[in-house]
C-alpha cells in the first residue's frame, strides 16, 4: 500500500535520528567503498608510471568497474524490495524497508561530525584540523580556525544533498534500488572523481565516468536541496545562481552558496573559490546556525518525500506490500 512506502521513509529517517549508523560489517554503503578500493590497482594507473598519461584504457576500465559495482548494488537491492512485498505482510515490509533504506541515508552523522569540528576548534586549532580530515578531502594542514570552519559549513551544506536529499529523492522515483545506485556513485565520486594524481594514482581519466555519473544524478537534488536552505530560512538567499556557479562541480555550489548567503558568510576553498566573497568570517554561532538549517531542511524533506509516495504522485516502480 503506498502508506507502507512513505511509512518506510519515515522510519528510515527516525531510525538515523535516534540511532545512527550500523556497524561497518552491516553498513552497505562500506561494502561498497570496499568494492571501489578493490578496484583501484586495476583502474588507476600508478603516478610517474608508464601508463600515467594514458586515457581509453583507464577511463573503460573505470567506467566496467563503476557498471558492475553499480548494477551489483541496484540488482541487490531490487531482489531485496520484491522479496519483502512477496513475502511479508505490508506491515513488516515497511519496517523492514525503512531499515534497508537507513543505511544510505547519513544526517545524524553528519551532524555529528560537523558539531565534532567546532568543538574540536574549542580546544586548539590542530584538534579542529584533525577533525575536519575527517569530512573533507583537502589538505587541512594551512587551514586557519576561520578556513576550518568554513570547510566544516560547506560539507555540512553539500553532504546535505549527497547523505540526505538526493537518496531520498532517488527513493522516491525508483525505490530501494535507485537510492541504492545514487550511493554508489556518489561513493565513487569521493573515491575516484579527482581531478590528476591522489594516493598516489592518477585519477584525471579513471575516475571521469564516476565523477560525471554522479553529477547527473546529483543535478536535480543539488537544486532542490538550495530550495530546501531557503524554506527552512524563510527567505530567498538572493544572488544564488551566479554564486553557485563559481564552484568546479555543476552541483554542489547550489547548497554551498545558499547556506554562504543565508547565513551571511563567506565560505571558500583557498585557490578555488569564494563563496559570498563579501560576507563575513564565519564563527561558531554560524555553525550552530547551520545545524539548524540543515536540519529543518531535512525534515522538510521527509515530508515532500513521503507525500510524494502517496497518490497521486505515487511512481510506477510499485509497491512493497
Amino acid at each position: 500500500m503506498p502508506m507502507s512506502l512513505a511509512a518506510a521513509l519515515w522510519l528510515a529517517l527516525a531510525v538515523d535520528r535516534w540511532l545512527g549508523e550500523p556497524p561497518a560489517r552491516w553498513h552497505p554503503v562500506v561494502w561498497m567503498g570496499r568494492w571501489l578500493a578493490a578496484c583501484t590497482p586495476h583502474v588507476a594507473p600508478r603516478a610517474g608510471s608508464a601508463a600515467a598519461d594514458a586515457r581509453a584504457r583507464p577511463f573503460i576500465a573505470g567506467m566496467l568497474a563503476w557498471g558492475l559495482g553499480a548494477c551489483a548494488a541496484t540488482l541487490a537491492a531490487a531482489t531485496l524490495q520484491a522479496a519483502l512485498g512477496r513475502w511479508l505482510p505490508g506491515w513488516a515490509a515497511a519496517l523492514a524497508l525503512g531499515l534497508l533504506l537507513k543505511p544510505l541515508l547519513a544526517w545524524r552523522l553528519l551532524r555529528e561530525e560537523v558539531q565534532g569540528v567546532e568543538a574540536a576548534l574549542a580546544e586548539s586549532l590542530e584538534a579542529g584540523r584533525a577533525r575536519l580530515a575527517r569530512l573533507v578531502s583537502r589538505d587541512v594542514a594551512p587551514l586557519s580556525a576561520t578556513e576550518v570552519r568554513e570547510s566544516a559549513i560547506e560539507s555540512l551544506a553539500e553532504n546535505l544533498n549527497d547523505s540526505v536529499v538526493a537518496p531520498l529523492f532517488w527513493f522516491v522515483l525508483a525505490g530501494l534500488p535507485g537510492a541504492a545506485l545514487y550511493r554508489f556513485a556518489n561513493t565513487a565520486d569521493a573515491m575516484w572523481g579527482y581531478r590528476g594524481a591522489r594516493g598516489g594514482r592518477v585519477w584525471e581519466w579513471a575516475g571521469k565516468w564516476a565523477a560525471h555519473a554522479d553529477d547527473a544524478l546529483s543535478w536535480l537534488p543539488a537544486r532542490l536541496t538550495a530550495l530546501l536552505l531557503a524554506w527552512a530560512a524563510g527567505r530567498w538567499p538572493r544572488g544564488l545562481l551566479p554564486q553557485a556557479a563559481r564552484t568546479p562541480s555543476p552541483n554542489s555550489g547550489w547548497p554551498m552558496a545558499a547556506m554562504a548567503l543565508l547565513l551571511g558568510v563567506r565560505l571558500a576553498k583557498p585557490g578555488v573559490y569564494a563563496l559570498n566573497g563579501q560576507g563575513r568570517p564565519a564563527m561558531a554561532a554560524h555553525t550552530s546556525r547551520a545545524i539548524v538549517l540543515a536540519g529543518r531542511a531535512v525534515a522538510g524533506a521527509g515530508v515532500l518525500a513521503g507525500l510524494a509516495l502517496l497518490p497521486p504522485f505515487l511512481p510506477l516502480w510499485g509497491t512493497v506490500a
